[in-house]
């Protein structure tokens, strides 16, 4: 039985993930939470585990055997996960969820710092760098509303993106997870297109059976209201969107897993979350 520890096991790949786990006979599944009264995955065993409580880390990584480790969007990121990651059995694999293309941030940069934290722990690993999930479109954290609603706004500067789904995420986690020859690997995962927002906006009407149309937001516009560490981090990120850094496309989810990855479309044909809105 391997046992897999899952931190931030709600969310939008700790979900998915955690699931295909837990239909398995093989592995025995720890979700990771601040809270784990609110894990409640068939099969996932709640696990307490904060990125603001060291002192319950042993407890969380006693005898794991691999570790899905969803990078802390927070500065002392690094420093977090290079602990955590101390703290686990000397055989543990480690699987850390990244960004698209970081190695074109500065060798200083937080994110790259956070990469090597894991490179240099002494234990194996595999890096995955996704682009931008397609789940932003049915959470209403983030566009749901106001894709329900009619628009679409986005600082994009005509820049596209090879929008990826984070259940063809969770499938290559999966194997890196379990399977032999990942270790060592880097991972950039994309979806088999890259649309451009307006294109994306014509989707989602298909999808919604109504208009949506892209509002087109300078930065500042879109991180209005915003300030700190937050604000940085989505200042960049729409800095490196209109770089073109997230259009890059790739096969990866069909070299690991057997089977390509889900286009912007079918994902949004069956997305209840917007359909069922409609």
């Amino acid at each position: 039985m391997t046992r897999i520890l899952i931190t931030s096991v709600r969310g939008k790949t700790g979900v998915p993930l955690a699931e295909r786990l837990a239909d398995r006979d093989d592995v025995e599944v720890l979700g990771g939470s601040s809270d784990p009264s609110t894990v409640t995955i068939d099969g996932v065993r709640p696990t307490a585990l904060s990125w603001d409580d060291p002192s319950g880390w042993p407890a969380a990584t006693d005898g794991v055997d691999a570790v899905y480790v969803v990078r802390p969007q927070r500065p002392d990121a690094p420093e977090l996960v290079a602990d955590l990651v101390a703290g686990t059995p000397a055989h543990t694999h480690v699987v850390l969820l990244s960004e698209q293309d970081a190695d074109s941030f500065s060798p200083d940069s937080w994110q790259l710092r956070t990469e090597r934290a894991v490179r240099e722990s002494g234990r194996s690993w595999t890096l995955l760098r996704p682009s931008w999930f397609m789940q932003v479109f049915t959470d209403a954290r983030y566009f749901r509303d106001q894709v329900v609603a009619g628009e679409l706004p986005l600082s994009s500067r005509g820049a596209r993106v090879a929008w990826i789904d984070t259940r063809d995420i969770a499938a290559v986690a999966e194997r890196a997870l379990l399977e032999d020859g990942h270790a060592g690997r880097i991972y950039e995962l994309s979806g088999p297109e890259a649309v451009t927002l307006p294109h994306a906006a014509q989707l989602l009407s298909s999808a919604l059976g109504r208009p949506v149309a892209h509002v087109e937001l300078t930065i500042e516009e879109a991180v209005a209201g915003m300030d700190g560490f937050d604000r940085q981090l989505f200042v960049t990120t729409f800095e490196r969107l209109h770089a073109g850094v997230n259009a890059g496309v790739t096969d990866t989810v069909e070299r690991v897993t057997g089977r390509p990855a889900r286009t912007l479309q079918t994902f949004l044909a069956d997305s209840s979350p917007i359909t069922s809105s409609a």
